[in-house]
């Protein structure tokens, strides 16, 4: 595999964490948003850290099952960034 299409990979690959961590913590501020307006709180908590729990292994597992532990890291390290810049917020 080339060097250049190694770097493209890595990068779709961070930006994927990027996304997916966009995602994450916007569902769990839209999450925190909603509790003190719902009748069912712990339902809410519970349901939403399930469907962002699941949006995360689905997008973090495939690469390492491939055996591309380098696009897991690199996708991980997108999410931090994400989570860093959200709780300097």
């Amino acid at each position: 595999m080339s060097l250049m299409t190694e770097v493209l990979e890595l990068a779709v690959a961070l930006v994927i964490g990027l996304a997916v961590g966009t995602a994450y913590f916007g569902g769990l501020w839209l999450t925190l948003q909603a509790v003190p307006k719902s009748r069912h709180p712990t339902l809410l908590m519970v349901v939403s850290y399930l469907l962002r729990l699941a949006l995360v292994l689905g997008a973090m597992v495939p690469a390492v099952l491939r055996g591309r532990q380098e696009l897991a890291v690199a996708g991980l390290v997108g999410f931090v960034v994400v989570r860093l810049l959200v709780t300097r917020l």
